[in-house]
């Protein structure tokens, strides 16, 4: 028959001993047998609460999770005949989802004739690429698919991201009262 290693819940081995009797110890205790280490020669198992152990487990993931961020990819789209405005407030969002901690993916579409001519869309995203250069870097150069052509940006290492700071509501209602208060 095989047997295991047993070990208390204080932590103590109890020894070497085959599973009935370790069950037995186990029962005694009103804890559960619960194997550890499945591929230890013998196998290792613990006395313990199973249900608090599992409660513990999903106490320590939620707590891992709350302190995650999920990196989003944004798209910004262009179009080869973009005018300097809208390329300098598109450039405005791309920093701004960058510095939030997003990706983003810029992209040229091309119709109809502009398909002749895919340079004047790897001039516009190579020169996003360089005047973003102190911001962001890109994770794929230029390339062409169908119609469409794009680059993947993402945050330079060792820059912080922001975080939108929360508005005191109470803060910004005592102001309100304080000016319409004041005598015209």
């Amino acid at each position: 028959m095989r047997e295991i290693r047993v070990i208390d819940e204080t932590g103590q081995q109890l020894g070497i001993m085959p599973p009935p009797q370790a069950l037995i110890i186990a029962k005694q205790k009103g804890l559960d047998l619960v194997e550890i280490s499945p591929t230890a020669v013998p196998p290792v198992c613990r006395i313990m609460d199973f249900g608090q152990y599992q409660y513990q487990e999903q106490k320590r993931a939620r707590e891992a999770k709350k302190h995650q961020r999920v990196i989003e990819v944004k798209e910004i789209k262009f179009r080869p005949k973009v005018d300097v405005h809208d390329y300098d407030f598109k450039k405005k969002h791309i920093e701004r989802f960058l510095l939030e901690g997003d990706k983003v993916k810029a992209t040229i579409f091309f119709r109809g004739r502009e398909m002749a001519h895919p340079e004047i869309g790897r001039r516009i995203l190579e020169r996003l690429i360089l005047e973003l250069a102190d911001v962001a870097i890109a994770e794929t150069m230029p390339r062409q698919e169908g119609n469409q052509m794009h680059v993947i940006l993402s945050q330079k290492a060792g820059r912080k991201t922001s975080k939108p700071k929360p508005v005191d509501a109470p803060k910004e209602a005592a102001a309100e009262a304080v000016t319409e208060d004041e005598p015209s």
